[in-house]
């Protein structure tokens, strides 16, 4: 490939756990801030890190959540103040190339020795809600599209601050993060089904949802 690498422009890890404001599950995680050094990252994520809620987060298709820079600072400009690395309870802060427009199945190489895949969007959910304190935040959200991307684990590592990303792989059926969480052109989901062999159960219900038509509900 001839693209231009990006770069993490931070790694961030759970820095305590807080009430999450809602009945669902009492504590969330989403409190992430940025580490110095190498971090080691197996195929359960980052060491230091870990979920809360199980159900809905984490698990080997959910190992590494990252949000895109431009998109970070697209909210900034929007509500007029500075959101620090972590705030969107992301791993990853990355600059340079698209997150949530990369391709479901696309493969980064982050650094020397670490390699994941794209597996799909991350849905805004009460908990976001209440940690981002700004008003319909989780509609807000979800209408502006910028959702972020989850990551599997191919090559475990370590990742730093300032690696390159390098985009090593992106399938043909070109289906971005983006594509499936808001539905556009639904047609296109039958190449993601027919070619995409290790979709994570969420994704290929979410994508048979918006081939039959069928309104796709946040249940989180």
């Amino acid at each position: 490939m001839t693209q231009s690498p990006g770069v993490v422009e931070a790694v961030c890890v759970l820095h305590t756990e807080r009430n999450s404001g809602t009945r669902r599950v009492s504590r969330t995680a989403i409190d992430k801030r940025p580490v110095d050094g190498p971090v080691r990252l197996d195929s359960a994520g980052l060491a230091g890190d870990y979920v809360c809620d199980t159900e809905n987060h984490g698990g080997p298709f959910k190992a590494v959540y990252a949000y895109d820079a431009a998109e970070a600072g697209r909210w900034e400009q929007e509500l007029g103040r500075v959101l620090p690395f972590g705030w969107f309870g992301e791993n990853l802060r990355i600059a340079g190339i698209p997150v949530t427009d990369a391709v479901i199945g696309e493969r980064w190489r982050i650094g020397a020795d670490t390699e994941l895949e794209v597996t799909g969007p991350r849905t805004p959910c009460g908990t976001f809600g209440m940690w981002a304190k700004e008003p319909r935040w989780v509609k807000r959200f979800s209408d502006r599209g910028d959702t972020g991307a989850y990551l599997s684990v191919v090559t475990t590592g370590s990742i730093r601050a300032g690696d390159e990303v390098t985009r090593v792989f992106v399938p043909d059926h070109g289906v971005t993060v983006r594509d499936l969480f808001t539905g556009r052109d639904p047609a296109r989901l039958a190449g993601l089904l027919e070619q995409q062999n290790n979709l994570s159960p969420s994704v290929a219900e979410k994508a048979r949802k918006r081939l039959a038509g069928l309104e796709v509900r946040v249940t989180y």
